[in-house]
């Protein structure tokens, strides 16, 4: 046994570089984004073992996350750090009368992922290799790049420099109010790139049905890898005639928190490639439920965000994914992944294979210690 004796939980605010809009910033329902609020939790274990953990949220939710988990914490204290799949059931239940999806399973996401990451160093093997990888390395595509705020003569800059540096897909931001906007900078940007470039885009949920039907039946034209998230994320119905209607595959499944709300999403085919994102799921746990779900159900992967965790639930998937290439994230650790061709290499560091930079210490603006006494 290897019994929990210490938690620190840590809430850390990472600024970005410039305000990052997307659809839901020009159709006015959200302000742009200028910090990720970070929930970081250290575990450590009786026999001297530690493991690290991360959740977050965008534009809100960060002060919520850790004070839940912070209330919820001492729920691990003194338990055997190997019953990962029993703690995730107790940590829910220590916060059952706040729901099993939202914000709860995002805290509970940061303890998950600590006591994977924890369970992988005592193997000393990575993250991937303790789950069971299939390759050593996995396709990755960029859309730091490609937001909205972007003018279109940056746009072809940044994708060239993406490329250039070994990514492998490039992914453009879409659903203006004005549709051909839209069309103007994923021609531009095919045009640029040429026909053999993978190419994505995503609307961030803002178009009606109709709206959708129009604009993916435009973009049929553009030999598109997926074209993401065209309707509301609990619109699977919706999605689901989508996917059935074009040959370009449906990408959805970034904004859904728990594996039961996927678990709906797939019943219905509504979609080609599935996005679930760890954190807002609740973590390795509840991600590996989801995982298995699709891999019955036919489905192709391609996780949302946060490629320092998602390179190796990925690389254990059986079917060829995609992992996202976001660099917002490197400040926060010492680290780096490395691409080659295309392709994020799995790294081979035990764990997560990350440790935390003194910045992302200097960022933090609250934390909380529980320990065994």
């Amino acid at each position: 046994m290897s019994l929990i004796t210490r938690l620190r939980l840590s809430s850390t605010y990472l600024p970005l570089a410039q305000p990052i809009s997307d659809a839901k910033v020009l159709t006015g329902r959200q302000k742009p984004m200028t910090e990720i609020a970070m929930l970081f939790v250290e575990v450590e274990t009786d026999d001297g073992h530690q493991g690290l953990g991360f959740s977050y949220s965008k534009r809100a939710g960060g002060p919520g996350q850790f004070a839940h988990a912070r209330e919820i914490a001492p729920a691990l204290i003194g338990e055997d750090a190997s019953d990962i799949a029993r703690l995730w059931d107790k940590l829910c239940w220590a916060g059952a009368s706040v729901g099993r999806s939202g914000l709860s399973t995002q805290a509970i996401g940061a303890f998950d992922v600590a006591l994977w990451d924890l369970k992988a160093k005592r193997s000393g093997l990575s993250l991937a290799k303790l789950l069971g990888a299939y390759r050593e390395s996995v396709r990755c595509y960029n859309t730091s790049g490609g937001f909205l705020h972007t003018p279109i003569d940056q746009l072809l800059v940044n994708a060239a420099a993406s490329r250039e540096r070994g990514i492998g897909g490039i992914k453009l931001k879409v659903g203006q109010p004005d549709g051909t906007l839209d069309i103007q900078r994923v021609e531009a940007v095919r045009k640029h790139l040429g026909d053999a470039m993978p190419l994505m885009v995503d609307a961030n949920q803002q178009w009606d049905r109709p709206t959708a039907q129009r604009m993916c039946r435009i973009f049929e034209q553009f030999n598109l890898v997926w074209i993401e998230e065209p309707l509301d994320a609990y619109d699977h119905e919706g999605h689901a005639a989508l996917a059935q209607a074009f040959d370009t595959p449906i990408a959805t499944g970034e904004m859904l928190t728990s594996a039961a709300e996927h678990g709906d999403l797939i019943r219905h085919r509504a979609a080609d490639y599935l996005m679930p994102d760890g954190p807002r799921v609740g973590g390795i746990t509840p991600f590996l439920k989801i995982a298995g779900q699709a891999e019955q159900a036919g489905l192709l992967l391609a996780p949302h965000f946060a490629m320092e965790l998602h390179i190796h639930l990925a690389a254990a998937y059986p079917r060829e994914p995609w992992v996202e290439h976001f660099e917002w994230l490197e400040p926060l650790f010492n680290e780096r992944i490395e691409i080659r061709d295309g392709r994020m290499l799995v790294p081979t560091r035990p764990g997560l294979g990350v440790s935390l930079s003194e910045q992302a210490r200097t960022w933090t603006r609250e934390q909380a210690v529980v320990e065994q006494r």
